[in-house]
């Protein structure tokens, strides 16, 4: 086994006296690698050709100069040096100043003591040693810091996943100097086609990069990284194969190349590289998700939009033609797909029926007892002698309260039929905010009639009953169903004189708009009454859209 040769430490001694200097050489020499100088222009000239010394021993009495303004020239250039003083008088203020001034590590008078001298040598050594590791620590730390701060810009920088992994290839390729950089995604146990690199502008072009098939399987076997070296063309160059791995799942692979040079990475610089690849991995585990969980709104967006279709199909996109009567209705979910619906059916005997509801919630689960509700209600109106309104109702609660009470959700509900020939309507009212019916032939209308006849939601109860409510119609009569979406709505009080203040004395700039702030838009709604109108005064007011909005209007002409 060949034991790795340690090279010695650089030791420089001055001195104008031969006698001194052969002496001070053979204490050494053993120990370092000894240079002698006889007077300080020497010691110089020296210095600039073999560049920092670890220690330098001078005498402090030499021709020209002497020994502390020998030292002095040298701190700029070489701060880390040991500089020893030694002296064959004492003169206080120049050891003292030299001392103070950094320039001087110790001082020790003439004729020395060998021992001593080698004491203070080894001394010396050990704080330079200190230093030099302590700032090689540092330069290391600023250096990892640096690498840390320019690829985390890089990925803030970045737009989207393949914007990341092109700006950290060319973040590490410029930082190192390598040649080549080639980074490529793995996916499962494979590498993908997918790659990203960099190269060198100052280098020249490589037609091909060999990939080192036997590293990367290596890589992949343990998540290591592996350095090899290897000829193209007859041309010697280096190659790092780095894994980028985040909790044992190896997320891509980085080889660098490195053409023309002896040692490309010190230790160091690998192990800076692997750190980096760590902190990269990181980030593009985080990136990907971000990517997959981007992709997947993307997907749900347009499963929506396209479930939003299907659930306004639901709806009549056109209300049938009734003679005597003016039907409106509309409907706004408050996200893509909502609970509320609105039926308008012509009975083939000649009825005609109305329906408002509003399933509990918001979003899909909403829209799909939604789709069941009106399913069933159709189904139940095309019967050849459908049913009175409330017996609609329990034919509905019996079909759908098993699903909506196991699910904790229910349907609020008003069924109402209009006979044209007797003018008669008969509803039922399932949990659901009072139907409004007012006349414009009155005189004067302070309040609109309140149809109040009224029982629980469907799936509350495994079964539902309640008697119609029965009333007659008369021309000039204008019947309102709305949902609590309307009801609800958030409106601004333009009145300065209605404006309140809560309990702290602060004004309440909006309030709910209820069924009486409702009663008061619609007297003031010119004619003839419309309910677009109608909802765009409720929801220039009502900016953000907390509830699915339905309203359906039958007036008697």
């Amino acid at each position: 086994m060949t034991q790795k040769v340690v090279e010695k430490l650089k030791l420089m001694v001055v001195d104008d006296e031969p006698d001194n200097l052969d002496l001070l050489y053979r204490t050494f020499w053993r120990d370092f690698k000894v240079y002698k100088a006889n007077n300080a222009h020497h010691a110089l000239a020296i210095l600039d050709q073999v560049g920092e010394m670890a220690v330098i021993i001078s005498d402090q009495r030499m021709p020209d100069m002497n020994g502390t303004e020998l030292f002095s020239r040298t701190v700029e250039n070489f701060p880390d040096t040991i500089r020893i003083l030694l002296t064959g008088f004492t003169d206080v203020e120049d050891l003292v100043d030299a001392i103070n001034s950094g320039q001087v590590f110790k001082y020790i008078t003439k004729p020395w003591k060998p021992e001593q001298l080698k004491a203070l040598v080894e001394q010396g050594r050990d704080t330079y040693n200190l230093v030099k590791k302590r700032t090689k620590e540092l330069r290391n730390a600023l250096q990892r810091e640096s690498l840390f701060n320019a690829v985390t810009t890089a990925i803030r920088e970045s737009l989207d996943y393949d914007s990341i992994l092109q700006k950290i290839v060319v973040t590490i390729g410029q930082t190192f100097a390598v040649t080549s950089c080639l980074l490529r995604l793995v996916e499962g146990d494979r590498l993908t086609p997918t790659q990203f690199s960099y190269h060198d502008p100052k280098s020249p072009a490589i037609t091909s990069l060999l990939v080192p098939i036997p590293l990367i399987e290596e890589v992949f076997h343990t998540q290591k990284y592996q350095l090899a070296q290897d000829t193209h063309n007859q041309n010697p160059y280096h190659y790092l194969v780095v894994p980028f791995s985040y909790q044992q799942h190896l997320l891509a692979v980085m080889t660098l190349y490195q053409w023309g040079s002896e040692q490309p990475w010190q230790e160091e610089d690998i192990q800076l590289i692997t750190d980096v690849a760590e902190q990269a991995a990181l980030a593009l585990s985080q990136a990907k998700l971000y990517q997959s969980l981007q992709e997947k709104q993307q997907q749900i967006r347009v499963e929506l939009q396209v479930a939003r279709q299907i659930q306004n199909n639901l709806l009549r996109q056109t209300l049938p033609e009734f003679d005597g009567v003016k039907v409106q209705a509309c409907c706004y979910p408050a996200r893509e797909v909502g609970g509320d619906f609105f039926e308008v059916f012509v009975h083939p005997q000649g009825d005609l029926w109305l329906a408002v509801g509003d399933v509990s919630g918001k979003g899909v689960p909403a829209a799909l007892f939604m789709a069941s509700a009106i399913s069933l209600l159709r189904r139940e109106l095309s019967q050849q002698s459908p049913a009175e309104p409330n017996m609609v109702m329990q034919n509905l609660n019996y079909a759908l309260a098993d699903d909506l009470m196991s699910n904790n959700y229910f349907i609020t509900l008003v069924i109402a039929s209009y006979n044209r020939a007797t003018k008669e309507l008969v509803y039922a009212n399932a949990g659901h905010i009072y139907p409004l019916l007012w006349s414009h032939s009155a005189t004067l209308v302070t309040q609109p009639h309140y149809l109040k006849v009224r029982s629980v939601p469907l799936g509350i109860l495994p079964k539902w009953q309640s008697q119609p409510g029965r009333l007659i119609l008369a021309p000039g009569d204008t019947l309102l169903l709305a949902s609590d979406g309307i009801t609800e709505a958030k409106v601004s009080l333009n009145s300065e004189s209605s404006i309140k203040t809560d309990s702290s004395g602060q004004p309440i700039n909006s309030s709910m708009l209820n069924q009486e702030g409702l009663w008061q838009l619609i007297q003031e709604q010119p004619q003839p009454f419309s309910l677009e109108h109608l909802l765009t005064c409720i929801q220039t007011d009502n900016h953000l859209q907390e509830d699915d909005q339905t309203i359906l209007s039958l007036e008697v002409l």
